[in-house]
């Protein structure tokens, strides 16, 4: 008698017994998924919001702190100058990024892999260390404020220094166009690479002009590129803590509101009603940048033909000179903060040390904050990249339970909306309290071991990143052939070998790529880590902040440098890892 097979997740009645143990497994592990997004998500906001709604002795008082925020013109105008900031960094990223991303893409300017390279160099820098080269370059004893200290004055009798009022909003908008830069960079070049060269030859056989066809053709197509880098690069400039707390002035913005109330004047109670004040506008780009991509369609048909440019010299020059400015700016910043490490005294002792590496003369924490750091990130990208990616197979594998599957993709893409502050404030009131206050009565809470230590750092990286890194692990599964799970099914083999045997071999690309991203972005971010890391755990990003509170830029430029060389050190390794890994896939390849 033949025996049917069953399709993954579906029990057939009276064969019950081996195809349920299998199930239940499955169902198991989408709950341990489901409470893991719950407790490290959702959970946190409850006691924040809570927070907002209540005085300092925690008596319940309904909208009375929102009123006292609005009330305060000192506080309202943060709110306003962190709206302007971020529009004027979107509106100027987005149109640097578009324009040097299409020159990539759409001319044969030489040197494009430099250019690529270079474009994404920001995202292995710090945000203080960014802040901090523009104070070297822009800063009251800056090479480009003095002239170059006064070298051309000295010798040609002409003044060439310029003020750029470095502190204030001009240095916010400047350090945050180089940082949302990339970001932006990176959406718009794949858009840019996806172009149907038929629509091209049926506008130039109209005879469209170059600006029509710009309009009628290019633009539709990079349409929903563009909406997702103005959401992304928005949110990004509005939520930024480091950039504003190094050049920021007395020019304050939300997020450096939030670290005055809470680091400066212990005052929990109005932090946590700033930090939903600055929740609010990033949930909304979240909302309309999911609502914009519903609507997208299909730019690449199966009838596309690829877009390959032809040699056009004008074009190809102007497109190689505009990269080199914007190349050169981000090589200036960059190499402006190794510059600034190895000077003895800025800027008047301008010979070259190590001395500034030596740590043990300032505070933060030193080697051992370093060594912190990078214990961290790779706790992140381990612990990390398993969490997401076996989370991304069960939703996207799985076909049970549709409604707890559907729950844990929408918790697994609303992290993107949660600033990084609001993450470290929020895991503040649900982590620190010993016990709940439930119904009157105290609960103990089960949580309150992992306060002041490293697993919870860990833990708000994971969260802080983890969309991204879960879109990432769903488009690579859903690049998969379904028919291998149905297979695998239809043999007998249970979903967690064919996991472990197909499913993973195939996607280690993508499982190398979300590694990598974990660990850059665990080693630069500074605002959710500045509010958790204890005494005791110490760590390299806040190191920098301190370092530059305490007068010691120098060492905190020495301490970014150290960061930098072990993000690109990783990056190099991931490089020769996917390398490697595409060899191999090749090899299996018939001739």
């Amino acid at each position: 008698m033949s025996q049917r097979t069953l399709s993954p997740g579906r029990a057939e009645p009276g064969s019950l017994a081996k195809v349920t143990s299998e199930e239940w497994l499955r169902r198991s592990l989408l709950l341990f998924l489901l409470g893991f997004l719950l407790v490290s998500i959702l959970l946190p906001l409850v006691p924040l919001g809570m927070r907002s709604l209540s005085d300092p002795q925690g008596n319940f008082v309904g909208l009375d702190n929102y009123v006292r925020y609005f009330s305060s013109p000192g506080l309202t105008s943060s709110l306003l100058n962190s709206l302007t900031i971020a529009g004027k960094t979107t509106l100027l990223a987005v149109g640097l990024a578009f324009v040097y991303a299409w020159a990539l893409a759409r001319t044969c300017m030489p040197g494009k892999h430099f250019f690529r390279a270079v474009a994404l160099l920001p995202l292995v820098v710090p945000p203080l260390a960014l802040a901090i080269g523009l104070v070297y370059l822009f800063g009251k004893k800056g090479l480009v404020t003095t002239g170059f200290f006064g070298f051309f004055e000295q010798n040609f009798g002409i003044a060439l220094g310029f003020d750029l009022n470095l502190y204030g909003q001009n240095g916010i908008l400047l350090g945050e166009l180089i940082y949302c830069f990339p970001q932006a960079f990176l959406i718009l070049a794949v858009a840019a690479s996806m172009a149907d060269a038929r629509l091209y030859e049926a506008s130039k056989v109209l005879n469209a002009s170059p600006l029509r066809t710009f309009w009628s053709v290019t633009l539709p197509e990079m349409r929903y590129g563009l909406i997702s880098a103005i959401f992304v690069c928005f949110t990004l400039a509005f939520t930024d803590f480091g950039i504003p707390k190094v050049v920021g002035g007395n020019y304050n913005v939300l997020a450096t509101d939030i670290y005055k109330q809470v680091i400066g004047q212990q005052n929990f109670v109005m932090g946590a009603t700033v930090s939903i004040v600055l929740l609010l506008p990033t949930v909304l780009a979240f909302v309309a940048d999911r609502i914009a991509q519903r609507h997208q369609n299909a730019v690449l048909t199966a009838r596309a033909t690829p877009l390959h440019p032809r040699p056009t010299p004008l074009l190809d020059r102007f497109a190689l000179v505009y990269c080199s400015l914007v190349a050169g700016t981000i090589l200036a910043v960059t190499g402006t903060v190794i510059y600034a490490s190895l000077v003895d005294v800025w800027p008047y002792r301008l010979e070259l040390t190590l001395r500034h590496y030596d740590f043990s003369k300032v505070g933060g924490g030193g080697w051992e904050a370093y060594t912190n750091s990078l214990w961290m990130a790779f706790y992140t990208a381990g612990v990390g990249t398993a969490i997401i990616f076996a989370g991304a197979y069960l939703i996207e594998k799985s076909r049970t339970w549709s409604l707890l599957r559907q729950t844990a993709y929408f918790l697994s893409m609303i992290s993107v909306a949660l600033p990084g502050l609001v993450i470290g404030l929020a895991y503040i009131f649900l982590f620190n309290p010993t016990h709940w206050t439930l119904w009157g009565g105290k609960v103990p809470n089960p949580f309150a071991g992992l306060y002041g230590t490293m697993a919870i750092l860990v833990l708000s990286n994971i969260v802080h990143f983890y969309t991204v890194s879960f879109m990432a692990a769903t488009t690579a599964l859903k690049q998969i052939d379904g028919e291998l799970e149905a297979v695998s099914a239809s043999l007998g083999v249970p979903f967690y070998r064919t996991f472990w045997r197909i499913t993973l071999p195939l996607s280690l690309p993508a499982v190398a790529e979300i590694a990598l991203y974990l660990f850059v972005n665990a080693m630069v971010t500074v605002s959710a880590v500045i509010l958790l890391y204890s005494p005791q755990i110490k760590l390299a990003s806040v190191a920098i902040v301190n370092l530059d509170d305490a007068g010691d830029t120098a060492a905190a430029a020495a301490m970014s440098v150290l960061v930098i060389a072990a993000c690109l050190t990783v990056r190099v390794l991931y490089f020769w890892i996917t390398r490697h890994l595409h060899r191999r896939t090749q090899a299996w390849r018939l001739p």
